[in-house]
């Protein structure tokens, strides 16, 4: 192509490419084009150099390599693996916590053995379901970010950064990845379990304690180790075994997370305000505002209403996990003890978990645990653990946020099922006997269209009354 054909995009993406590549650098047209635009060369060459990786991807989405590598960083910094003498210990734990728990519910044990699981073990499994999480609000920043700085680019500039909208949204896009790789990473060195984040991060069927932080947890509670472990196996079993037995269960909580993140929006103000003052050379300002929230403002109507479901989901879920572990552990001396720990260090979260709900805007939080967990012991003992497990089978009959509020109705329909009894009729099935009885109007005009058969004349359903 004649340099006479080329356009101001294919002027300037061939600028970047040459800073991304390592090329042969920028000739003296180029850093006047630069300067022209109020931007130091050697600045914008810090910049690429820092950003090289991620355009080197050459992606439309969101490149999230470098999430991966700084996860991956923090979780193995400390060179740290797991002894034999520990993995044994915890392969015992599971093994006697399986027997416990086929004790205390219905739901079959796991296909795959439980496992002790190092922190970059931890972090290569549950990645995958951290980025599809993200991806909404990643997206929404990234894009943003593009309107932000073009909005902030002079009319007689516009031309020169035509072709950049690709470039700008791969810096967005970047640092949100790289800071939820530092978010995960710092999540490696904080959980206990594959499901003590409560949703189910964890591929399908996978229970899994991580050794390393186990000691963090039970430093001040002076409690034995083993009976520690065996609470903790006994836990993350149940979580596992649930997920497995109701397969539409992972769906639906990772639906309800995403459809709360597809209505995050940026603020834009702010945004924009960082823009006009946006260094690219430095890119610590726009890191700290993804990281501390700043970029998300305060939660719509309709994501209020998607969080209000998404705990009583998870309260849902871990109240049944810890009526279960709590039969099942019923021979621990301590067990109370340590499941007023996990439903406090669950109540609170961790700075990793806090910097998530800053990254993303959303809260893991089962804030109706207590009394969720207090419907679940009031089904266990009315009807049964099988009874309290069978709904689990399908969707439209696991309690709800009326349940939780009054488990007496829950559990007069129960025993009124394992009687034999109908269900008590409600307004929705009046309301289905109306749409079935009402009269067609196809019916009704063919009645008035046609004659009235003679008096005695047989119908369809046999002699009409004289």
């Amino acid at each position: 192509m004649a340099d006479e054909d080329r356009s101001p995009e294919d002027e300037f993406q061939e600028m970047l490419r040459n800073l991304l590549g390592g090329g042969a650098g920028l000739d003296p047209e180029q850093l006047q084009q630069l300067s022209g635009m109020g931007i130091d060369p050697a600045m914008m060459q810090n910049m690429m150099r820092n950003l090289q990786g991620a355009f080197a991807a050459g992606t439309d989405g969101i490149d999230w390599s470098s999430a991966r590598t700084q996860a991956l960083h923090l979780a193995n910094k400390d060179g740290h693996g797991i002894s034999s003498g520990a993995r044994q210990d915890f392969d015992q734990a599971f093994a006697l916590a399986t027997l416990w728990l086929s004790e205390a519910t219905t739901i079959s044990d796991l296909a795959a053995p439980p496992a002790a699981m190092t922190r970059g073990q931890w972090v290569e499994a549950t990645l995958p379901v951290w980025q599809e999480l993200a991806e909404p609000v990643a997206t929404s920043i990234a894009d943003a970010l593009t309107e932000a700085l073009q909005t902030q680019t002079p009319e007689e500039m516009q031309s020169m950064i035509a072709g950049a909208g690709k470039f700008l949204r791969t810096i967005g896009g970047a640092l949100f990845a790289a800071q939820l790789g530092s978010v995960i990473g710092r999540l490696s060195l904080e959980v206990v379990s594959g499901g003590d984040v409560g949703i189910p991060v964890m591929p399908d069927g996978a229970a899994a304690i991580l050794p390393q932080n186990f000691d963090d947890f039970g430093r001040d509670l002076e409690i034995e180790d083993d009976q520690l472990a065996l609470y903790l196996a006994t836990r993350e079993l149940a979580h596992a075994r649930l997920f497995r037995h109701a397969r539409w269960l992972r769906l639906h909580v990772i639906s309800q997370v995403t459809e709360f993140a597809r209505g995050t929006r940026v603020d834009t103000d702010a945004l924009e305000e960082l823009a006009s003052r946006f260094d690219p050379s430095s890119t610590d300002e726009l890191r700290e505002a993804l990281e501390s929230g700043a970029l998300l403002p305060q939660r719509t109507e309709a994501q209020t209403l998607a969080l209000t479901r998404l705990e009583n989901l998870l309260a849902t879920i871990e109240g049944w996990v810890e009526v279960v572990t709590a039969d099942a552990t019923s021979r621990l001396p301590a067990a109370d003890r340590i499941s007023e720990a996990v439903r406090r260090r669950r109540a609170v979260g961790g700075p990793a978990e806090q910097a998530m709900a800053s990254l993303v805007g959303l809260e893991l939080r089962p804030r109706r645990l207590r009394e969720a967990a207090a419907m679940w012991r009031a089904v266990t003992d009315a009807v049964g653990a099988e009874a309290r497990d069978r709904l689990w089978d399908y969707p439209d009959l696991i309690p709800t946020a009326d349940d939780i509020d009054d488990p007496h109705a829950l559990v007069a329909r129960l025993q009124a099922h394992e009687r034999g009894e109908a269900p008590a009729r409600d307004a929705i099935d009046d309301a289905l006997d109306a749409l079935l009885n009402a009269p067609q109007a196809s019916d009704a005009g063919g009645d008035a269209a046609g004659s009235e058969p003679d008096d005695g004349a047989e119908g369809p359903e046999g002699p009409r009354p004289v």
